[in-house]
């Protein structure tokens, strides 16, 4: 089996060994296992059942992880994308509810699940093609950098709020909370904590710092522990819910574009980051490309079958190949290591469950929360590391700067809407290129996608 397992993967041609790939492929695990408690509490905001949420995400992860590796042969695990699904729970799902009836049947999270599995199709669809291509020479830089770091802002400040420390506020949109109110405290013990072990570069840092801050808030009654181990929750209340016609609605169609943009270079930087510090780009060019985007597709299309949102290529990878990983078979490790997180549900729940609190403010006002201090503190950090992309906007260039610039600020403050922060970006990129007649710099998806997105908001005033 060990010489099957060396022959298949190509460990003699990638200079690496079986125990290299194993401990990479637990490193990978142990940095990116922080999804299993965040996804749930996520999605469940928009409705789900967060046991369910949990199983899915844990298949369609671990299923599009080992695609990963025996098809392109790549130590680059797959997960539900943050940002991604912060898209589905606080844009999507509000905007669908928006244009249903009272009494309608079916959920919103439903028809943004179909919106999911439609824009998964897309992608595989086009990864036979040279679209992709394209697209990636399409979308200038500073649009790409402005979203990734739009995302940062918007799951900060979502986490701020998760723990307490911002707390919405008429006129002034936020305010401090309570510092001396108890979960404030957890929280900011976590994030104390957090930042301290990834300053001192320890692996898996996020959740170590998760579950010490979850055994800290069982003396104080903020968790309850349910056990360890057990069988998996049901599947049932997300498997195949999908509404596909739902999806298909022309109303929809912002949202499959949204989802397949963000999917798509999100996919693309970080097969070519993670790629570059691995060695694996020869020539400019990364070999396998296409096989690596079919299995995040793929991935992406089970998971919506399933019930989570979209799933991605996680830039944690790139513990794993610090730790020598060369080859898929570490995605092989770490998908079956997903696979069997299905066990832990109980921890998950414990974890990744809101606990309502009333928060007394200084002046007396009373605030009903429902807070996540346990789990707040990865989202602010995860925010944190999305913001390095900031640098690389060319902010000494107006044509460049202003677009980016409403591309990262329309999304936290536009109520969580990371469509709004793309469509302002796309449409100021198309607007102040040519007033500077520097129009020949513009590719025509660019201007296409402006008009689609001036044609939604004309509808949106007239609808």
């Amino acid at each position: 089996m060990r010489r099957f397992i060396e022959t298949t993967f190509h460990f003699q041609e990638r200079q690496t060994t079986l125990r290299t790939e194993i401990t990479a492929g637990v490193t990978t695990f142990m940095t990116m296992a922080y999804i299993l408690f965040v996804q749930p509490a996520v999605l469940s905001a928009a409705g789900m059942d967060p046991g369910a949420v949990f199983v899915a995400t844990c298949v369609a992860s671990a299923i599009a992880t080992i695609l990963m590796g025996v098809l392109a042969n790549y130590p680059i695990a797959q997960a539900p994308a943050m940002g991604h699904n912060f898209f589905f729970a606080f844009a999507a799902v509000p905007m669908i509810a928006r244009t249903l009836p009272e009494n309608a049947v079916v959920q919103p999270w439903q028809i943004a699940l179909g919106a999911v599995f439609i824009s998964g199709v897309i992608f595989f669809v086009l990864s036979y093609t040279r679209t992709l291509d394209h697209l990636i020479q399409a979308i200038p830089d500073s649009l790409k950098n402005g979203i990734a770091v739009g995302i940062g802002l918007l799951i900060a400040l979502v986490g701020l709020q998760w723990a307490g420390i911002v707390v919405d506020a008429p006129g002034t949109l936020m305010r401090l909370g309570n510092l001396h109110s108890p979960p404030v405290l957890l929280a900011l013990f976590g994030l104390v904590l957090m930042a301290s072990l990834l300053a001192l570069q320890v692996r898996g840092a996020i959740l170590i710092a998760i579950l010490i801050t979850a055994a800290a808030a069982l003396p104080f009654g903020f968790t309850r522990f349910q056990g360890m181990v057990s069988a998996p929750p049901s599947v049932a209340p997300t498997f195949f819910k999908l509404d596909l016609l739902g999806a298909i609605d022309l109303g929809v169609v912002s949202i499959i574009f949204t989802f397949f943009i963000l999917d798509f270079f999100d996919t693309v930087g970080t097969l070519i980051g993670v790629g570059e510090q691995a060695g694996f780009i020869k020539d400019g060019r990364l070999p396998r490309a296409r096989e690596a985007l079919r299995a995040d597709a793929t991935g992406t299309v089970v998971g919506a079958l399933l019930g989570t949102s979209t799933i991605t290529s996680y830039i944690e990878s790139a513990a794993g190949i610090s730790a020598g990983g060369r080859t898929g078979f570490a995605n092989v490790v770490t998908g079956i290591l997903l696979l069997l997180s299905l066990l832990f549900s109980p921890l998950i729940k414990m974890i990744g469950s809101p606990m309502a609190y009333t928060m007394v403010m200084a002046d007396g006002t009373r605030l009903e929360l429902q807070l996540y201090p346990i789990v707040a503190p990865a989202l602010i950090i995860i925010g944190s590391f999305m913001m390095a992309a900031v640098v690389r906007i060319r902010w000494d260039d107006p044509t460049e700067a202003i677009p980016a610039f409403l591309t990262i600020v329309m999304m936290p403050f536009s109520g969580f809407s990371i469509t709004e922060g793309i469509a302002f970006g796309f449409i100021a990129y198309a607007l102040v290129k040519p007033l500077a007649r520097r129009h020949r710099e513009v590719h025509w998806l660019i201007y296409a996608c402006a008009l689609l997105f001036i044609a939604r908001y004309i509808f949106m005033a007239t609808g």
